[in-house]
């Protein structure tokens, strides 16, 4: 493991149990089953939403991106964490949680929307008319 990911499993640590697992080139950064951060190129990120995106933007802060096919660039929902809150403890919990909460609205099933719905029913009642024949 690197110096920069014993330091963030240090400074983690001071949370509760944190699991570092590699992915995709990177690693996520999961309490439980619940991943609501990523490390890539030494640069910690949090997940955002809503509930704490205008943290980030006041920090100063920017989504991790990387760059898909055909040199398309896809910001993610995961926003680098500023240094100061890594160093005080009270604020990393504090940033910690938020991303947990967000990490959890984001995995909540969405309901369906109208169109949805009407897709599905278009299918059931084409499944039918073809178990008819």
């Amino acid at each position: 493991m690197s110096s920069f990911l014993d330091y963030i499993e240090d400074r983690l640590s001071t949370f509760g149990p944190v699991l570092i697992k590699p992915m995709f080139g990177g690693y996520g950064v999961y309490s439980g089953s619940t991943i609501f951060g990523l490390i890539s190129d030494d640069i910690l990120y949090f997940k955002v939403g809503p509930g704490n995106k205008t943290d980030y933007e006041a920090a100063g802060m920017s989504p991790f991106v990387y760059e898909a096919k055909q040199q398309k660039r896809i910001a993610m929902s995961y926003w680098q964490v500023p240094e100061e809150i890594l160093e005080n403890p009270d604020d990393l919990r504090e940033w910690i949680l938020k991303s947990l909460a967000e990490s959890k609205k984001s995995k909540s099933p969405k309901k369906k929307t109208a169109a949805k719905k009407k897709v599905k029913s278009a299918k059931q009642a084409a499944r039918k008319k073809i178990k008819k024949k």
